[in-house]
Parts: structure tokens; sequence; C-alpha cells
């Protein structure tokens, strides 16, 4: 549940101006990089200034990360989270005991993973690919779980909570994708501040909530299905799909100062990460109000 994590890297390596890479003719984004190295963060002028300049272009042959490269990588990462979701929810649906074990040991992996994704010095594919593998198996078995406790017996699959959570979860993504491309939602440098505050707040909160629920055996932890309870999850659905728009603004910034191609991979790592948060909130917030 944590923050887009090709952000801060992006803005590191920006300011280094991307190791390897030089500027075309009018300088660009990779010499406004080198020239500000020495700073601890990038000022608000100094971001403006490195989107409106020219891509930089890569020595030699390799290529700079496009649109085109992060959708492909996006697409191909979905593809594996929705292969190992059926075969996680196979596995729940025929052995719930194991289902239990694979849905809990999936959201511990997918964190651990995902730390060590966004701190490791170098990118590595394999790993982006590994979490992939792991959040489909948490997300099916974890989706099936839901499915058992809060669909009744006889539903329609398209009356599911499920299939409710996928279709508002893809609504709130073209939403949020429509209201950023025609400039209803602007991020800001400010802007990307306080909702990285308040993720990272938000996750500290769901970590204790987790314990507490387990501990108390409280259903959904702090709140429950109560007004408090469905207030949570309405903050946390919301939060995730702001979230998404630092994501677009992200994949902009990526593009805007010349990244290496192989950042797409990071690209698409963290928008199918923000992507399953905002799903998984979804579930939680249908099941509470089935609840009440």
């Amino acid at each position: 549940m944590a923050n887009n994590p090709a952000f801060n890297r992006l803005e590191k390596d920006a300011r280094a101006g991307y190791a390897g890479f030089r500027t075309g003719g009018q300088g660009g984004a990779g010499a406004a990089g080198a020239s500000h190295a020495a700073n601890d963060q990038l000022s608000a002028r100094q971001l403006e200034d490195m989107y409106s300049a020219p891509s930089a272009v890569r020595q030699g042959t390799d290529r700079v990360v496009t649109m085109d490269d992060v959708v492909m990588k996006t697409l191909g990462l979905f593809a594996v989270v929705l292969v190992l979701a059926t075969v996680g929810w196979g596995i729940a649906a025929a052995l719930p005991g194991l289902g239990f074990m694979v849905a809990m040991g999936g959201m511990i992996a997918t964190l651990v993973l995902g730390l060590v994704i966004a701190f490791k010095k170098t990118l590595s594919v394999p790993l982006i690919v590994g979490y992939a593998v792991v959040e489909g198996l948490f997300v099916g078995a974890i989706s099936q779980l839901f499915a058992v406790s809060f669909d009744p017996p006889g539903t329609p699959a398209f009356q599911g909570i499920v299939a409710q959570a996928v279709l508002a979860t893809g609504a709130t993504f073209a939403g949020m994708l429509f209201a950023y491309k025609v400039g209803l939602i602007k991020v800001t440098a400010k802007f990307r501040r306080i909702v990285t505050m308040m993720v990272f707040g938000y996750a500290i909160f769901a970590l204790v909530n987790f314990g507490y629920a387990m501990f108390t055996s409280t259903p959904f932890g702090f709140g429950g299905t109560g007004a408090l309870g469905i207030g949570i999850s309405l903050f946390a659905v919301g939060l995730a799909a702001v979230t998404l728009a630092l994501d677009f603004d992200s994949i902009e910034y990526a593009i805007k100062t010349g990244a290496p191609q192989k950042y797409s991979w990071l690209l698409a790592h963290g928008l199918i990460v923000t992507i399953v948060w905002l799903y998984l909130e979804f579930l939680r917030l249908i099941a509470r109000l089935r609840s009440e």
C-alpha cells in the first residue's frame, strides 16, 4: 500500500542526469539534473523546469522510456497477476485452510518484496515479476475468501462482491485517468508531498489495524462494520484513487526526463500496486456495507 516506489528513484536519478545520459543541442533534463545534483531535493521551480525541458537522449543505441513501453509492461504484469490470481482462487476454493495460508503468506511476501524493490540500489526485473506472481496468488486467495464470506448462496457471479469490486476499480481508474488528462487534477510538488505522507500514515494504521483485528478477532479491525469502519474504508478508497494521479504523473515525469527504458518496469510495477490496493479497499468497503 505504499506510494509508487518509482518516483523517489526517478527524482534522485534525474538530479544526477541518469548515468550515461547526455542532452541534445538545447540542454535538456539530463543537464538540469546534473546541475542540481548537489541539492538534497528539487524545489518546485526546478521540478517544473525539468518537466518543460526537452527529453534526454541515450548515448549509443539504448532507448529511453516511452508510453508504449509502460503500457506494454503494465499489461504484461497485469496478465501475470490475473493468471496467478486464478491459481490462488482455485487453491482457496479447494482447500480453504491452505487458501488462508496463501493469502496471509502472500500479504507478507508482497510487503517484503515491495520494500526490497523500492530500496534496492539496482532495478531488478525478476524481482518485479516475482512480486506480480506473489501478488496474484494473494489477490486470488483473498478474493475467494471474501466471496465465500460475503456472497449469499446462489449469488450470480456478476453480482458477487468480487465482480462489484472489479467494476468499481475499473470505473475509478478510468475516472482518475480522465480527470488527470483534462487537468481537473494537477499534481504539484506540494500535492505529492501531502498525498505521500497520507499514504505512509495509512500504511502504518493498516498494519496496526491488522494486528488489532487478528488478536481481538474483530472483523475489519477498528470501526468494525459500523459508521466509523465504513468511513475508514471510504477514506482508503479515496486515498488509493488519488494515488493513481501520482502514478500517472510519475510516468509523464519519467518520459519527460528521459529515463532509461528499463524504468518502464518500475513504473508499471507502481501502477499495478496501486490498482491492486484500490481493488482490495473496494473489497473491504463492500464487505463492510454487506455486513450492516
